[in-house]
């Protein structure tokens, strides 16, 4: 299909400029945005005012940054929804349990965001933010959501790839290798390629065909005191029963038989 005769220009050019922004939450100037979209002020300037108008945008001075709106819709969508709340309940009983933080995450469209987050009942933990845009490559929940797909959507998921501020470069022969031992296992361990001190771990949450839709992850945060606290591994086994009984409250019941860690 000529896709040329369908083209709506000031659809893309909206759709560009929220693109855009979202990789700048210190938000950018008409002028900054006309020169990375190639534009005029003029041409992008009503667009931005309508965009803000219709509370996608703020402004703060001469900058335009996006507000939470996208999110906010983006949790009124169905299954995120249903996937958020059923997951909070279980999260929240974990991080009771095993003293850590923990947080769902998903992909869109080449981009890995967090949709819930429980922070740990400790005095200190470390944990991230709602609506946090993440690596896709050089984290374990991204990891673990691009090790579960078929080929061709992992693929996929790499040509749609949009890095976040500090994502490192990606070794593709790397990546594969991590890949694989991550299907191997059943799920993802690595040290935090962002934050020293830090090990991730990362579980599956799978759909109707067997392919992860989300990960349920825990920076795990070592103690080195005399608190009686969970291992990593005995963590990670808990966490596999609630990735587990997440599936099966979702309606899906396909979870990985991975081999024992």
């Amino acid at each position: 299909m000529d896709t040329t005769r369908y083209s709506a220009p000031a659809l893309e050019k909206g759709l560009d400029i929220i693109e855009l922004l979202a990789n700048h939450p210190e938000g950018l100037s008409l002028v900054e945005l006309g020169r990375a979209l190639g534009r005029t002020t003029n041409e992008i300037f009503r667009m931005v005012v309508t965009l803000e108008t219709r509370g996608y945008l703020i402004a703060s001075g001469e900058r335009y940054a996006l507000s939470l709106l996208l999110f906010q819709l983006a949790h009124r969508h169905q299954p995120v929804r249903s996937l958020v709340s059923t997951a909070l309940p279980l999260m929240t009983q974990l991080a009771n349990e095993v003293r850590q933080s923990f947080h769902l995450s998903v992909y869109q469209a080449g981009r890995v965001i967090i949709v819930a987050g429980i922070e740990s009942p400790e005095r200190w933990g470390f944990s991230l933010k709602v609506g946090t845009l993440i690596g896709m490559t050089d984290t374990a929940s991204g990891q673990v959501l691009m090790a579960f797909q078929d080929e061709a959507e992992r693929e996929r998921m790499l040509s749609l790839h949009v890095p976040v501020d500090g994502e490192l470069d990606v070794d593709l022969p790397a990546l594969a290798h991590d890949l694989a031992l991550i299907r191997q296992r059943g799920f993802a361990r690595m040290q935090s390629r962002q934050v020293k001190g830090v090990r991730n771990l990362a579980y599956p949450v799978f759909g109707r065909d067997g392919h992860a839709v989300a990960s349920l992850t825990t920076p795990y945060i070592e103690r080195i005191d005399n608190a009686p606290v969970p291992s990593i591994a005995e963590v990670g086994e808990k966490m596999k029963e609630a990735a587990n009984l997440l599936t099966t409250l979702m309606g899906l019941d396909v979870y990985w038989q991975a081999p024992p860690a």
